[in-house]
């Protein structure tokens, strides 16, 4: 393993991100030969345990020492030692391959077909009722498969979609993007939710400009739900007046039962005293619920498996 130390080929210090990157990509391929050799202080007898030729180590060793600057090990005939450098060096390769190969154990683990893993995104409005019962009879069938879930607003679970964060996501409205596929599930009537004292409580059903006039309380800007409202008191010819934005559709509930203003949600999953919801005329109040993934990303057998189950919900999604 005889080679003399070019000053041309060293790597030079520096906290640049573009030269660490090609540090890694320089250093990488030979780190699993110098732990095997450092392990066994026989280049001969470490070729042999990891099936290369001793040619092929032997260059690969004097081209890790040639690129760092450094001599990593002591030769003694045939027989190597490690220097300070080399035991200095050797310590931080041994935790990157451990890294390594407990990410690379993970990642098996994740696309094992019966307990692999599902990052799952859905509507807040679905977390109480909707998406237990999904998993609840999707599980009937594949009794180990773990789940991620993440509960959050459209925009927000697409962008952690885009991110590689999620593989599915139930949301609404359904996306129309050239990135993403997704399927319309099942639809959800809104209704018009307003205080027990108010003076629309009498009624059952209400055409939507009648609450022209009313104050509102909505989801914040960003949110389907908002959209969707926004977008049925336009077609009912007004704009809303919005008093109080939220994050979340029950706390909405509370402020309209607090007197606060009348809203546009989804039905609650079990009543809540203090107000009454009205069904809506006209227009026709109603969101899509529909299942997003990232086009073009191929599934891992667990992820192939609860989509083909969502996608035979279609029509029954909703309790």
């Amino acid at each position: 393993m005889a080679h003399q130390h070019s000053s041309q080929a060293r790597l030079s210090p520096s906290s640049d991100t573009e030269d660490i990157t090609a540090t890694a990509l320089l250093l990488a391929p030979r780190l699993a030969y110098f732990a095997g050799v450092a392990r066994t202080e026989h280049v001969t007898r470490a070729a042999l345990e990891m099936n290369v030729p001793q040619s092929t180590l032997s260059r690969a060793m004097a081209r890790l020492e040639l690129d760092l600057g450094v001599d990593l090990f002591a030769r003694h005939g045939r027989t190597v030692s490690l220097t300070p450098a080399g035991r200095t060096f050797l310590a931080s390769v041994e935790r990157a391959l451990a890294e390594v190969e407990r990410a690379a154990e993970e990642v098996r683990a994740d696309a094992d077909p019966a307990t692999g893993k599902v990052a799952f995104g859905f509507l807040h409005t679905m977390g109480a009722e909707t998406v237990p019962g999904l998993l609840h009879a999707f599980r009937a069938d594949h009794p180990r498969i773990r789940f991620s879930l993440v509960q959050n607003y459209g925009e927000a679970m697409l962008e952690r979609l885009r991110a590689g964060e999620l593989d599915l996501c139930l949301t609404s409205p359904v996306p129309d993007a050239p990135d993403l596929v997704a399927r319309r599930l099942d639809e959800q009537k809104l209704r018009l939710v307003v205080p027990a004292d108010h003076r629309l409580a009498g009624r059952r059903r209400i055409r939507l400009a009648e609450a022209s006039d009313e104050t509102f309380v909505t989801l914040e800007p960003g949110y389907g739900l908002r959209r969707i409202t926004d977008d049925l008191c336009r077609e009912a010819g007004f704009k809303p007046r919005i008093a109080f934005e939220g994050e979340e559709a029950e706390t909405l509930r509370g402020l309209v039962a607090a007197g606060l203003g009348v809203a546009l949600l989804p039905p609650p999953t079990v009543p809540r005293p203090g107000v009454v919801e009205l069904t809506v005329t006209a227009p026709r109040a109603a969101r899509e619920i529909g299942v997003a993934w990232l086009a073009d990303r191929p599934d891992t057998p667990p992820v192939a498996a609860f989509k083909k189950f969502l996608l035979s919900r279609r029509g029954s999604l909703l309790p």
